[in-house]
């Protein structure tokens, strides 16, 4: 007697989770610092959010790393297409916090700012849409027992 089992999964393990949530979580509030520097011009909201940009930089560049690695051996061997937005979407997001690092690294109002006030938003955007493109939807796997 034949039975399929069906599993459902993502592309990507458990530790894209863990390094994603960095990101997910410390670019909105680098945003909220930056909103909070533009509405109140006190200083130390920008070494808030330069300070929450570097640690989401750090993790972006691990989850990129990792995301590079789990496309050869791991899961994302069934899922190449969403994969490869994956971690175009993880590259333009690290870059774009890298560049939002230099900004902030900046001297006082010249520091946020037009450009560094955008770079936030990109970054939040793109950490929320790299977190939908891995757990937005699963892998189907028809297992025969």
């Amino acid at each position: 007697m034949d039975h399929a089992a069906v599993h459902h999964r993502t592309f990507v393990n458990p530790l894209h989770a863990i390094l994603l949530a960095f990101p997910v979580a410390l670019y909105p509030a680098a945003l909220l610092a930056d909103i909070a520097y533009l509405n109140t011009a006190q200083i130390q909201w920008t070494n808030f959010a330069a300070w929450l940009i570097a640690g989401a930089d750090v993790a972006a560049g691990l989850l990129l790393a990792l995301a590079i690695l789990t496309l050869f051996f791991g899961r994302a061997r069934h899922a190449r297409g969403r994969a490869f937005l994956y971690i175009a979407v993880i590259g333009v997001m690290f870059f774009a916090g890298v560049l939002n690092a230099f900004q902030h690294a900046r001297d006082g109002w010249h520091s946020v700012g037009t450009l560094g006030l955008a770079l936030s938003i990109v970054c939040t955007v793109l950490a929320l849409f790299a977190a939908w493109i891995a757990y937005g939807s699963t892998i189907r796997e028809e297992v025969q027992t």
